[in-house]
């Protein structure tokens, strides 16, 4: 079997019948690649339309996902249509293929990676685009558009000895090195280009069959250099090596491994090494729905998520990341603050919400934001999740410093002390603060956790408290979130509301599975939420 024949086993191929095909590429048809500090997402015809340098939270280099004309791409696309197109990864790491098949003769791999060593001290801050014809002739567009600051700063491409060098007006830099032959014209000089605009430049290259092309993009370089001179090819063995070595921690070896691999892989590209912090997305205003104005801006660490996405990895056998990560709560908890929604990723306060006008969003999703207010709300099930991943870590064979125990053990006394108090619960509305039944039940979890963990630090008093305040708010959850008919749990003390978090109350052992409330509160959901085999949030 040939490879692209193995490759369409694997994947969903992308068929391209005119310059304008890719807007039919749905968000989820993107590949992402990364190197521990940012991301970059990958459209099935060749093009990067996402990537921010140096950090998840930097303004965009290339924001094409959020605007055609205003946010930059960079890219290396076919000269022909049509053409088939579908994405892979190489087995066990986050190096993402591209394959190119055409019609007419023709076949190109482009290989697509961030050097990455799992060390956030050697980030280089590049992007690595091997070109491979397998059959050929075949021409190939390539794109060099970048657009600093969302679109905003005025971009200057020049021509140098080596390749290419972007400025932005704010001192951004990024420069481009293309190997071979190429002759750089404006964007727009050449039909059927990608490109958009009168700011980057473009080159078409003939590539026969066997022949290799690289393409690199070097973060705050002052020029390019030599080809040689960024080792692509090592980079992209050490990249490869050192992906296989961080997925043969995992532990699963049922039915569902590779999933269960590649879930993790992309987990651990949400992680910012630096600090420990993992992002809750590496994008911004993407939205829920096209058209729609739930459009966020997710490039934050949300406690809770972190720690339901790091209690995941550490089940599956990456302590590590369980360990920075409370190593990264610790610290920011040293500040003296109370526990938060959400932080940067160097554990400071997320910034306000603003728009931004320059973008028309995903497909005319407006608006395109930056910041996110959800940072001033109260959720009080984020104590629940950082105290079971912070259990499960330890029940795992990891060791919870004193230091660290200390700031947890404010997190309990801080559930002691406002259990009772509404909030805005895990979905984050935009509305008045109520009695969530799932926040109830996370401060359940919370104190029961505690206990255990106080237990563990010799703190008697504060095990017996939590353990008797734990049943306190079991009860509490008995006798006000239910249904007037006392037939099912509720998502809202007082309401009859359907939510999909209720699915949390037998998981986390508050009920067991076999309980007439919970039985009768699935079917409910199910016919309430469900949608095929899945359930909806909520309503």
């Amino acid at each position: 079997m040939d490879l692209y024949s193995a490759a369409r086993r694997m994947a969903r191929p992308f068929r391209f019948t005119n310059p304008a095909s890719y807007r039919e590429v749905p968000l989820a048809g993107r590949g992402v690649i990364g190197d521990g500090c940012s991301c970059a997402l990958v459209r099935p015809d060749g093009v990067i339309d996402w990537l921010c340098f140096p950090r998840f939270d930097s303004p965009s280099v290339f924001a094409g996902i959020l605007d055609d004309e205003r946010g930059g791409i960079t890219g290396i696309t076919p000269v022909v249509w049509p053409f088939e197109s579908l994405q892979r990864y190489d087995p066990d790491t986050n190096v993402l293929e591209t394959l190119f098949r055409f019609e007419r003769k023709g076949a190109i791999r482009i290989i697509d990676y961030m050097p990455w060593t799992n060390d956030p001290r050697s980030s280089v801050h590049e992007v690595h685009r091997r070109i491979e014809c397998l059959e050929g002739p075949v021409e190939l567009n390539i794109v060099f558009d970048p657009r600093f600051g969302y679109g905003a700063s005025r971009t200057r491409v020049e021509r140098e000895e080596h390749g290419l060098v972007a400025r932005g007006s704010g001192g951004e830099r990024l420069v481009a090195v293309l190997s071979g032959e190429a002759e750089w014209r404006p964007c727009e000089a050449l039909r059927g280009s990608p490109c958009r605009g009168d700011m980057g430049l473009q080159a078409r290259i003939r590539m026969g069959p066997g022949e290799r092309r690289w393409m690199i993009l070097s973060w705050d370089s002052d020029r390019p250099e030599p080809l040689a001179a960024y080792r692509p090819f090592d980079h992209l063995r050490d990249t490869r090596q050192a992906w296989r070595e961080w997925a043969q921690q995992l532990h699963y070896e049922g039915p569902w491994r590779h999933h269960v691999l590649r879930s993790a892989l992309a987990l651990k590209l949400l992680m910012y090494g630096p600090t420990g912090a993992m992002v809750a997305a590496p994008t911004t205003s993407l939205p829920e729905w096209i058209g729609g104005p739930r459009n966020w801006d997710y490039r934050f660490s949300w406690v809770r998520d972190s720690a339901m996405a790091v209690r995941a990895t550490n089940l599956l056998g990456f302590q590590s990341e369980s360990r920075e990560f409370f190593y990264f709560v610790r610290d920011t908890l040293q500040r003296g603050d109370a526990l938060q929604v959400m932080y940067t990723l160097d554990g400071a306060s997320v910034p306000p919400e603003r728009e931004l006008d320059l973008l028309g969003g995903f497909q005319g999703s407006r608006p395109v934001r930056l910041g996110n207010d959800a940072r001033d709300q109260f959720q009080f099930d984020t104590a629940g999740a950082l105290l079971d991943a912070a259990y499960l870590y330890e029940r795992s064979g990891g060791r919870l410093p004193l230091r660290t125990w200390r700031l947890l053990r404010s997190v309990i006394q801080a559930t002691a002390r406002r259990w009772s108090e509404p909030d805005h619960g895990i979905w984050e509305p935009r509305r008045e603060m109520r009695h969530n039944v799932h926040s109830k039940l996370m401060g359940w979890l919370a104190l029961r956790r505690g206990q255990h963990l106080a237990r563990l630090f010799g703190e008697t008093a504060l095990e017996q408290s939590s353990a008797a305040l734990a049943d306190v708010i079991r009860a509490d959850i008995l006798r006000n979130g239910v249904d007037p008919a006392r037939k099912h749990f509720v998502g809202v003390y007082g309401g009859n509301e359907p939510d999909a978090a209720l699915l949390q109350l037998p998981i986390v052992g508050c009920f067991r599975g076999t309980d007439p409330f919970i039985l009768r509160t699935l079917d409910w959901l199910r016919a309430e939420l469900g949608a095929g085999p899945f359930l909806r949030r909520y309503r």
